[in-house]
């Protein structure tokens, strides 16, 4: 893997074969960050289920001010960490390892980097057949979706298999869904939700 574009382009990411992550590819992320454009320029971005940081590592190389990088998976958060300071990306990043089901989305002792502005949140695909009203993962974006955690007009994208239905808490109105290679991310956006 390796970052695209920006003040990183062309730099080549750690990543370990047979890990539990699913690294996007490229195709389809140049996709992502050309509909973002300048929206990304400047904002603190959260990267949940973030693997090995392909994603808040291509956002903070094209101006991205922070990235919170959240991730459970003890060998994924190992090669998160060599990733970042590969880029000695330290100073403008939080290697946070913890449960994105249990989680405030808070971290402590660096109130710089929230509430914020752009949320990546890509979860394993088996999970998204849970993403019901009053599941786990359902009550994650709605911790995502409190004041003190993003702004008030926060971007919220979440990748999925193609195709795939899931409930989102009123607090996200769906904008719009990038399709490609089998996958969908859908664009949701803070505020009240469409009638």
């Amino acid at each position: 893997m390796r970052i695209i574009a920006g003040k990183f382009r062309r730099r080549k990411l750690r990543t370990r074969p047979g890990l539990v992550t699913r690294p996007i590819t490229d195709r389809v992320k140049e996709s992502l960050f050309e509909l973002l454009g300048e929206e990304l320029e400047g904002r603190r971005v959260a990267d949940v289920f973030a693997g090995t940081g392909t994603l808040g590592l291509e956002a903070l190389s094209r101006g991205a001010a922070a990235v919170v990088f959240i991730e459970s998976d003890r060998r994924a958060h190992e090669l998160l960490r060599e990733n970042v300071a590969l880029l000695g990306a330290e100073r403008e990043t939080l290697c946070w390892q913890t449960d994105v089901l249990r989680t405030s989305f808070r971290p402590k002792g660096v109130p710089h980097l929230i509430p914020y502005e752009i949320v990546f949140f890509d979860p394993p695909f088996r999970m998204i057949a849970d993403l019901r009203v009053g599941s786990a993962l359902y009550r994650a974006l709605e911790r995502l979706a409190r004041p003190d955690v993003t702004s008030p007009e926060a971007l919220l994208l979440v990748r999925t298999p193609a195709g795939a239905a899931f409930d989102v808490p009123g607090a996200w109105r769906r904008e719009r869904m990038l399709e490609s290679s089998g996958m969908d991310v859908h664009w949701l956006r803070k505020g009240a939700a469409a009638d």
